[in-house]
């Protein structure tokens, strides 16, 4: 079973920065997508940034042009560089990915998530 260990979540003012890591337990090349979810207080939980196997990149309209996915697949790294975060930004972000196998349907992996808190 593939292992997504998120990081880099915390406390920060409107207008702060943020960088998240998702480590992978395998080599993240071969999955299908990765992608950042975020889960808010009341709310289901939402995609807001996906990149596929051959680069290419969706975003949440509400988050495009202040994140950026992007990954490093030398180190198993998923990033989401999250610039002038808003308190309606608030929320547990996850790691996901959608593994390849020989079922029918790919695996869904999920890390255990990472608070991120808006707030003056």
């Amino acid at each position: 079973q593939v292992q997504l260990v998120e990081s880099g979540g915390g406390l920060v003012q409107p207008g702060e920065s943020l960088r998240l890591s998702c480590v992978a337990s395998t080599s993240i090349a071969s999955f299908n997508t990765m992608g950042w979810y975020r889960q808010a207080p009341g709310s289901e939980r939402e995609l807001v940034a996906r990149i596929t196997r051959d680069g290419r990149i969706t975003y949440a309209d509400s988050v495009k042009g202040r994140f950026t996915i992007s990954r490093d697949r030398a180190k198993n790294t998923l990033y989401l560089q999250m610039n002038s975060l808003q308190p309606e930004d608030t929320a547990v972000y996850y790691c996901n990915a959608a593994v390849p196998t020989t079922a029918p349907y790919d695996y869904r992996a999920w890390g255990q998530g990472t608070q991120v808190t808006v707030s003056s």
